[in-house]
């Protein structure tokens, strides 16, 4: 790091404004929006947008199927460019497999296929069928 970014750097700061200064999230809503989901990890606890976190933490994010494991090495105090965004965190997310991420894949085109659950009260149409399943007609 050089002398400029030494003189940009704090001691804590919320979660949701870390992940927006280190270009996570594009907006610090959605990264407020993911804790408040609970897809958001800090040092292995769910953690809410207002967590202070600090140098040594580990953050984990849930993106889908997806993880991705941060160890924070800096915390700035305004938002970086890309380069150095990057080398404000060590990223340590194992590799995925090829093969691995093809059975991925199929399974969340197979979720795309399955019909959407209806809510709310049964149609005629539908009330008949159920009616033939349990054997009443």
């Amino acid at each position: 790091m050089n002398n400029a970014l030494d003189s940009q750097l704090s001691a804590t700061m919320r979660l949701d404004k870390w992940l927006k200064l280190e270009r996570i999230y594009k907006s610090r809503e959605q990264a407020a929006s993911d804790c408040a989901m609970g897809r958001v990890k800090v040092n292995d606890q769910a953690a809410k947008a207002a967590k202070e976190v600090r140098i040594g933490d580990v953050v984990v994010l849930q993106r889908g199927n997806h993880y991705r494991t941060l160890a924070i090495k800096m915390i700035p105090v305004r938002a970086l460019s890309a380069k150095d965004a990057k080398e404000a965190y060590h990223e340590s997310t194992p590799e995925i497999p090829a093969e691995t991420r093809e059975i991925m894949k199929l399974m969340s085109a197979l979720e795309r296929q399955l019909p959407e659950p209806e809510k709310g009260r049964p149609t005629k149409r539908n009330r008949r069928e159920i009616e033939r399943w349990r054997g009443r007609n």
